[in-house]
């Protein structure tokens, strides 16, 4: 698998049908750049599909993943446009499930 040490996911949504290199342009405009073993996610406006984006040191890899039923939990675009993830929360928001508390933010 790939290294990540740390996940950045944006409140901002993303068009769906980018590729790597619009994913790669949205990440930059959002955090400025694409740093190492990090991954950023992104979200569409109903919050059912998702794209990660991963810059493993050497190239960038891009994710989508497709809820059928329901959505993802996905802050609203407030006072930040960014916010930082731990690995659990991460694993958490993939399935589905209400990732903000877990770790810090709360316990489950």
């Amino acid at each position: 698998m790939i290294h990540i040490d740390a996940v950045w996911l944006s409140t901002v949504s993303m068009d769906m049908r980018a590729g790597t290199d619009t994913a790669l342009a949205r990440v930059v405009s959002v955090f400025g750049a694409a740093h190492p073993h990090t991954a950023y996610l992104f979200a569409n406006r109903r919050a059912t599909r998702m794209k990660v984006l991963v810059h493993d040191g050497i190239g960038i890899w891009l994710a989508a993943r497709r809820l059928h039923q329901g959505h993802f939990v996905w802050p609203a675009a407030s006072g930040t446009d960014r916010l930082s993830l731990s690995r659990p929360q991460l694993d958490a928001l993939v399935l589905g499930l209400p990732w903000s508390r877990i770790g810090e933010a709360g316990i489950i």
